[in-house]
This record gives structure tokens, C-alpha cells and sequence, in this order.
């Protein structure tokens, strides 16, 4: 596998691969040859057709796991199954996101905050990454390296924060930036080979952004395939002191 040039078989975790960039990371990560476990995760059988039908030509290669982030539990199963199968992972990527979903829109002024939007955010976008880190050290604790790495978004970044607006959505990122970063500073002590990273994709061309795009500059709305084959690149490119920061689809480092 190119982002781990070092592993000669790796076993590999995507969690939110449903849809999105979490899947084009399955689609691109089965076209390594060096990938010979994929797992995967989905929350909606409704919403993952595409993986589900994926799933049936791949053998036991690629073994989906029914996840949803907000329940520790199965967090917790998941990682059990995968011990118990695999016993260990060279790379966890944690794909799931929320930005919208109907009604639920992202604030535009302090008008619109409730507590009860706030804790959707973070609970998705935040905490279970947190609790996935926590799950994911028993297999990732081993003697070769190895890459957890989190889909962050620029916008989360504090001190690039130059518009406002947003807040649920910025305020979460900024959030599991930080659960990354200090995942990153006990890995380092507890699980000394793994790189804990966080990623800015860019704005990519899924139902994430779909109604926000008329925005983006030209030349700036990405592929799928694309965004994927960039933050692949900026993992292959990453040392062992990169571990714990915050990198763009460019391979710039981001400010917090």
C-alpha cells in the first residue's frame, strides 16, 4: 500500500463508507493489491446500496459492518469483530460527516442555535471519532506501522475562521480536531507506530455540499476519485513527526 510503503498485506477500516468519500477510500483501497481486508462501516442499509452491492463480488475481502458512530456499543462490536477476525489495522480512516439533513441546516446566525442541533454536530462529527479512538488502539497497537486518520474540514479551523456562520458545523470539527490532537499525544506513548492525522478533502462533489456549490470558485468542486487520490497522496507523504496535525487535500498544513 503506497501510504505505508513498510506493510507488505495491511488490513484497513473505513468507517462511513456508505456514501461520499468514505466510499471512493473502499473503491480505491480494493484497487491495492496490498489490501487484504477491507472493512467498512454503514449506518442505513437504504442509503449504502452502492457499498452493499459492492460487497457481493469482493468475497471476504471486504466485510461491511453496520455502524452508527452516535451508539459506543457498536463501536465496540465492530472493533471486537475485527480483533477477533483480523486482529490488527494498518489504517482506520473515520469518514462520517454532517453538515445538513432536511430541516437540520447549518446556522447562519446566533438566531438559530438549539442545543439540541449543537449535540447532533458533535456527537457525529466529533465524539464518535473520540470513542473510535478509544476501540481502535487494541488493534492498532502492533509491531508495524500504522495511520488513523479523521476527514476534518477547513472550516473548523479557528483561526482561518474568517466568515463565522456555521457554528454547529465549525464548532464540531474544531472539536474533533482536538480529540485527534490528543489522541495523537497518548498514541504516541500507548501506541507508539501509529500516525494520528486530520485531513481537509477540499469541497468535493457529494450530497454533503450539493447545495452549496454554486459557491465554490471554478476548478475548486472535486471529483470524488479525485479528493480520495489527493488525501491518499498526503498520507503516502507523511512521517512519523507528522503525527497529531492538521493537513489540507494540498498537503499544506492547516492552522488551528
Amino acid at each position: 500500500m503506497a501510504i505505508l510503503p513498510e506493510v507488505a498485506q495491511a488490513s484497513a477500516l473505513v468507517v462511513g463508507a456508505s456514501r461520499g468519500i468514505g466510499l471512493g477510500f473502499v473503491q480505491q483501497l480494493l484497487d491495492e493489491p496490498r489490501v487484504t481486508k477491507l472493512y467498512a462501516t454503514y449506518r442505513d442499509p437504504t442509503t449504502a446500496t452502492e457499498l452493499l452491492a459492492l460487497s457481493q463480488w469482493q468475497g471476504d475481502r471486504l466485510v461491511l459492518l453496520r455502524m452508527d458512530v452516535t451508539d459506543e456499543s457498536q463501536i465496540s462490536a465492530a472493533l471486537e469483530r475485527i480483533k477477533a477476525d483480523e486482529g490488527k489495522l494498518h489504517l482506520a480512516l473515520y469518514c462520517v460527516g454532517l453538515l445538513h439533513d432536511g430541516d437540520f441546516q447549518p446556522e447562519k446566525s446566533l438566531r438559530s442555535l438549539s442545543s439540541e442541533q449543537l449535540l447532533r454536530y458533535f456527537q457525529v462529527n466529533a465524539i464518535g471519532a473520540g470513542l473510535l479512538a478509544k476501540h481502535l488502539m487494541g488493534v492498532l497497537r502492533h509491531g508495524e506501522p500504522s495511520i488513523f486518520a479523521a476527514v476534518s474540514a477547513k472550516v473548523g479551523s479557528i483561526g482561518d475562521n474568517r466568515l463565522g456562520g456555521w457554528y454547529g458545523y465549525r464548532a464540531s470539527k474544531a472539536a474533533l480536531n482536538m480529540l485527534m490532537k490528543t489522541t495523537a499525544l497518548e498514541y504516541e506513548r500507548r501506541c507508539p507506530k501509529t500516525r494520528v492525522i486530520m485531513l481537509h478533502p477540499g469541497t468535493t462533489d457529494t450530497e454533503l455540499s450539493e447545495p452549496f456549490q454554486a459557491n465554490v470558485p471554478a476548478g475548486k468542486l472535486f471529483p470524488v476519485e479525485r479528493t480520495v487520490q489527493q488525501l491518499l497522496t498526503v498520507l503516502s507523504n507523511l512521517g512519523s513527526e507528522d503525527s497529531g496535525k492538521f493537513f489540507s487535500w494540498d498537503g499544506s498544513e492547516l492552522p488551528w
